[in-house]
């Protein structure tokens, strides 16, 4: 079945019926509720990207020759990422020279075998997990149903829903949400982004999150219990030497950075150093100097001026 949105990169398009009424399909009267409002039905999947975790990429698409999708496992990807600052083959990237050092320590020959080592165990893990949840509750495929719980935004540029994810349990005790299973596993890094950083604890609009000054930001985001857990889980995952931390053959390179490589792009959100007070908002390719994963917080361009207005002041 095809995806009720899709993403064509100039364009992205949705697939949506008549909405529901009853047993059947509505008609245009039941549906249409004013002149600029319309209840519909999805025709097709979504696709849902987790907040706050970034899985290892199972395929991507190459640079230099249109091919898309391309499994990490194949041939071209070793190529790739053995020499990703090839211009003559893949195309030109403007980074700094910092960020370039940086790469050239986490790519080379073996990067992409790296890759594919550590991305097929999350998504085990995850299959198997909605399984045991299946069994869990007694439920078939065809009954079984997931529970969502959104935070600032609902949707990205690509039309996927942005949310953590869980079995629909009618009743506690719940378990934790997918997303947080698969960072206490180790097996996805953090991926924190404001506005989007718990659903449980936001207001209702970005400049309230912000606060009036570093200090209550900082106060409201140590308030975060689903933050709070996130980093702790990850801090024990690298203790243990677990999953993406695996001793002798952790994860090299990052999935993000993986992207902007392939995408021959720089990356554009700037960082805060959750393990600091000193009120800085880091340049976006300066972000490989917060150490430990767990302590970048990662902030769209966007909203950096609103950050500044606040009593940040961006970082040289």
């Amino acid at each position: 079945m095809a995806k009720a949105i899709e993403d064509f990169g100039i364009l992205t398009v949705g697939h949506f019926g008549l909405g529901v009424h009853g047993a059947g399909i509505g008609s245009p009267a039941q549906q249409v509720h004013d002149g600029d409002t319309v209840n519909v039905r999805a025709l097709g999947n979504f696709g849902l990207r987790f907040l706050g975790i970034d899985a290892p990429e199972v395929s991507f698409d190459l640079p230099g020759g249109g091919l898309t999708f391309v499994s990490i496992d194949n041939p071209k990807w070793e190529e790739f990422l053995s020499d990703p600052f090839n211009a003559e083959k893949w195309g030109e990237i403007t980074l700094s020279t910092a960020l370039k050092k940086h790469l050239k320590t986490v790519t080379g020959p073996g990067t992409a075998t790296n890759h594919a080592h550590h991305a097929g165990p999350p998504e085990g893990f995850l299959e198997a997990e909605i399984k045991k949840d299946m069994a869990a509750l007694g439920q078939t495929k065809e009954d079984f149903k997931f529970f969502l719980v959104f935070a600032y935004e609902i949707m990205d540029g690509y039309g996927r829903l942005l949310s953590y994810l869980n079995a629909d349990y009618a009743a506690p005790p719940r378990p934790t949400h997918y997303n947080e299973r698969l960072l206490e596993a180790g097996l996805t890094i953090p991926y924190f982004i404001f506005p989007n950083v718990d659903p449980f604890v936001k207001d209702k609009a970005p400049a309230r999150s912000v606060g009036a000054n570093p200090e209550e930001f900082r106060q409201k985001i140590a308030r975060s219990p689903k933050l709070t857990a996130a980093r702790a889980w990850v801090k024990a995952a690298r203790d243990a030497k677990k999953g993406v931390f695996e001793a002798g053959n952790p994860l090299r390179l990052m999935p993000f950075e993986l992207r902007f490589l392939a995408q021959r792009r720089a990356p554009n959100r700037w960082i805060i150093d959750l393990s600091k007070t000193d009120n800085v908002l880091i340049r976006p390719e300066k972000y490989f100097n917060v150490a430990n994963l767990e302590d970048r917080l990662f902030i769209p361009e966007e909203f950096v001026p609103l950050f500044v207005e606040r009593g940040w002041r961006r970082g040289r």
